[in-house]
This record gives structure tokens, C-alpha cells and sequence, in this order.
């Protein structure tokens, strides 16, 4: 039941139509039935392991409230939510991964064939934004950051709520919880903010993700003698698209059927493209991911307390980890590594970049510069294999600079598709406001909107595909 279904928008058409006429303790009755009928209808049976999730860390934050403050017992108690979680996230996600790198290193280091023993057991759908959630709440309960939930229903629905459940943005347990514990009240602006939300997020999953999709597929999937290098360049920056129209459109269909529902989920994107430096895009893409893993990870392991070269090891190790959420696989592992680099790279210039406020030329410069060491990284975590990078390195590089219709086709269809969302992101960049949209003459919207519509109904993708970050 994707965003992009239709049968996703008969479910939410009914779920709205009854909220609408419950009070409050029904509505969040009704929401939680709700969302683990959209989980369920992926799989049903790994409902079992979000219900387990839950009912652990409530009952942990319970005990975490009882026990003296970063006591011994409330350690014990955190390590049990943490231990509960990852163990979860591990067997499902990890497990193979890491008995099948065993046995190949000791193939290479050792000669000896050993068939690793892997549970072939499917990826649960969003099983790492859902757990990333949880533990949040848990050790956010242990540092006293927050108090915690006393009634599970409440809290079960702080855990899978279905707009975010399954491709996040991932909620801290300050700001969703008080929405779902407290009575919500109707708010002028929500419904326009929702549409204008909604609007764009279809709009950037359809039109630009799905179609791009179609290129990139086609380039990464193609034979090295059917496609050249300038065609492997057009495919990456056909995938970047891809994953920003992809992942974008579903934060902000979230975010958009939330407010229609008054809760307000943050908001998990901010023109990333325009990014100069690495930690500026950080602050841009994914921004709930982020700040989870600079709170919960980076900071804990010393952040920049240590001097430089802990802070670079404490960068490295938190990109490491970054990349290998995302995905069991030594792309991913080395996607997280060149974030890492990039990183420690610019670290010393940050200061430099961030004061760059007059030079336009300067400011585009470094934006596109910035932009194609993004789409660099890129090709580690769209590549099936590490041979597959070599082969598009080497092409691109080295040995095959030619191009196909292919590459053609690319140019004009980002051009055409994404060129005009990126004009519009300009405007918000100068605005300063992600939902300036909303603030002009309504005429100024309806234009945007029937043109958004137009091109919903006249670039339907050659096949619907997906959201990427389910997988994750």
C-alpha cells in the first residue's frame, strides 16, 4: 500500500472520513488499527516484531522511570532495550550479510571453503526507521530528556504510525508523543500546508523518481557494450534525481496527510542539492537520520572533544555506521566510508565555505562541485556490486567516453522533468521558507497545481516503482 497507489488513497479516504467523527482516545484507537493494517498489508507476520518492539520499550521506559538516573539498574535496563532492538535489526537485516563476508575472508586469507550458514529470511519493510525510533525513545527516557509513555496504546502508536512508519522521517519521542497523548485541535493552515505537501511529494515520486528510475535501470542494468561512459554519467545523475524525487516525495506526502490528521511531523528535507560542503548537506538531506546518528552516535563517542584526529575517527566511525543502515552490503559500507572522508576532507574549510555569503559565482562553484562529489557517492549505493562501480569508474574515466541515445534521452528528460522542480527549490532557497508556496496569491498556487497535475496525468512512468527507502 504505497503513496502512490490508488489503493493506498481509498484506505486513507476511509481511515480520514472516520477520524474526522471520533473523539480523541478513538481517533488514536482508530490510527493504530489503522497503521498496522498498512504495515500488515506487506506482511502481516512481521506485525509480530513491531508489536514485540513496542511492548519491550514501554515496558523498559517504565522501569527506566522507577530506577535511580543513570544508575547501574537503569543502565541495565537501556542495554536491554538496546540489546532487544538491534538483536532484532541484526538477525533480519545483518545476519547474512556478515556470515557470507566471514566465510569469503576466510576463502581469500586462508583458502578454506566454508558454505556460510544464512537465514534467507525476508528484510521486514522499514525496519530500521521503526527501531531507530524506538531506541531514541529509550535513551532518551535514560538521560531524562523525556518522560515516558504511561498508557501502550499511546505509545503503540507512537511506534508504527503509519505515515511515517515505514520510510520514517524518524520522529524523537518530545515531538510526536505529546501530539498523539494531547487532544489535537484543528489548525488554520493545516489543510493548505497538507495539499501543498501532498502535491509535490506526488509530484517528485511519479514525475522525476519514476521516470528517472526508467533511465537509470536501463543504464545500470545494460551490458558494457550497449552503453558508454557519457551514458554512465547520465545514468548517475539520473539516479541522483531518482533518490531525492524518490525519498522526498514520500517525507512530504507524510508529512502532508499528518497535518491533515493535526500532527505535525518535522520535516525532513531542505533543498540538499544546493549544498556546499558536507556537513551543509547533512543538515539538508535526511535530516532526521542525521541528527540521530550526530546525537546517539557521533556525540557519544567524543564528537569534537577529543582533538582532531578523534574527531575524524568519531566522524569516520559514525558515517561507517551510516552507510551499513542503510543496507548489508559492501556498497553501502563503502558509501558510508567516502561520506566519512568527505567529511574530514572539508572539515577544515567549513569555516571558510559557511562565510561565503556575497560571490555568486563562488556560491555556484562550490554547490556544483559539491553537487557531482554527492553524485559520486551516489554510485556506491545504487551499484549492485563493488565490480559494477569499478566497471562505471573505469568507463567513464578511462577506457569508453562515448555515449548512446541513452544518454540523449537522459539529458532531456532531467532537464525537462526535474529542471523545473529545481527552479522552484531556488525560489525556496532564496525564500528561506520551505512552504512559501502556501503564502502567495492563491492564483500563484493554483497555477502551480494544475501544472503539477498536467504533469501527473500526462507522465505516468513506464511502471510505478517502489519507494527506495523501504528496502531500508
Amino acid at each position: 500500500m504505497a503513496f502512490n497507489s490508488y489503493l493506498f488513497w481509498l484506505f486513507f479516504v476511509v481511515v480520514i472520513g472516520i477520524y474526522r467523527i471520533l473523539p480523541h482516545r478513538g481517533q488514536n484507537r482508530l490510527l493504530l488499527v489503522a497503521s498496522y493494517v498498512f504495515y500488515g498489508a506487506w506482511d502481516a507476520r512481521f506485525l509480530l516484531l513491531i508489536a514485540l518492539s513496542t511492548v519491550v520499550d514501554f515496558f523498559v521506559a517504565q522501569q527506566l522511570a522507577k530506577a535511580p538516573r543513570k544508575s547501574r539498574l537503569a543502565r541495565r535496563w537501556c542495554a536491554l532495550s538496546i540489546t532487544v532492538n538491534l538483536g532484532i535489526l541484526a538477525v533480519f537485516k545483518y545476519f547474512d550479510f556478515f556470515t557470507t563476508s566471514f566465510a569469503g575472508l576466510l576463502e581469500a586469507l586462508f583458502g578454506y571453503h566454508a558454505d556460510p550458514f544464512t537465514l534467507n529470511v525476508i528484510l521486514p519493510v522499514g525496519i530500521s526507521f521503526y527501531t531507530f525510533q524506538t531506541l531514541s525513545y529509550t535513551i532518551d527516557v535514560y538521560r531524562g530528556q523525556t518522560r515516558p509513555a504511561t498508557n501502550l496504546l499511546d505509545f503503540g502508536l507512537y511506534v508504527a504510525f503509519f505515515p511515517q512508519l515505514v520510510a520514517g522521517p524518524i520522529e524523537r519521542s518530545h515531538r510526536l508523543l505529546p501530539q498523539i497523548i494531547n487532544p489535537r485541535k484543528p489548525r488554520g493552515g493545516d489543510f493548505t500546508k497538507g495539499l501543498y505537501l501532498i502535491v509535490t511529494g506526488l509530484f517528485a515520486k511519479i514525475v522525476i523518481a519514476d521516470n528517472m528510475a526508467f533511465i537509470c535501470n536501463g543504464v545500470f542494468a545494460a551490458p558494457a557494450s550497449e552503453v558508454g561512459g557519457i551514458d554512465r554519467v547520465v545514468g548517475i545523475y539520473a539516479f541522483a534525481f531518482q533518490i531525492y524525487g524518490d525519498f522526498y516525495g514520500y517525507s512530504a506526502i507524510a508529512r502532508g496527510i499528518s497535518l491533515w490528521m493535526g500532527i505535525d511531523l518535522m520535516a525532513n528535507f531542505r533543498m540538499p542539492y544546493f549544498a556546499r560542503s558536507p556537513s551543509d548537506f547533512w543538515q539538508r538531506w535526511h535530516i532526521s537520520l542525521s541528527s540521530w546518528l550526530r546525537d546517539y552516535l557521533y556525540i557519544p563517542l567524543g564528537g569534537n572533544r577529543g582533538g582532531k584526529w578523534l574527531t575524524y575517527r568519531n566522524l569516520m566511525l559514525t558515517m561507517l555506521l551510516g552507510g551499513l543502515w542503510h543496507g548489508a552490503g559492501w556498497t553501502f559500507v563503502c558509501w558510508g566510508l567516502y561520506q566519512g572522508l568527505l567529511l574530514c576532507a572539508y572539515r577544515p574549510f567549513e569555516k571558510r565555505i559557511r562565510e561565503q555569503e556575497s560571490g555568486v559565482l563562488r556560491r555556484v562553484a562550490s554547490t556544483f562541485l559539491f553537487f557531482n562529489l554527492v553524485c559520486i557517492g551516489w554510485l556506491f549505493f545504487r551499484a549492485e556490486s563493488l565490480s559494477q562501480v569499478w566497471v562505471f569508474f573505469t568507463e567513464i574515466f578511462f577506457t569508453d567516453f562515448t555515449s548512446t541515445f541513452l544518454a540523449n534521452y537522459g539529458l532531456r528528460s532531467i532537464l525537462y522533468l526535474a529542471g523545473p522542480f529545481l527552479l522552484f527549490e531556488i525560489w525556496l532557497e532564496r525564500r528561506r521558507d520551505l512552504l512559501a508556496l502556501t503564502k502567495v496569491h492563491w492564483g500563484w498556487r493554483a497555477a502551480a497545481y494544475s501544472y503539477a497535475l498536467f504533469m501527473l496525468l500526462v507522465h505516468q512512468p513506464h511502471r510505478s516503482s517502489e519507494f527506495i527507502y523501504f528496502q531500508f
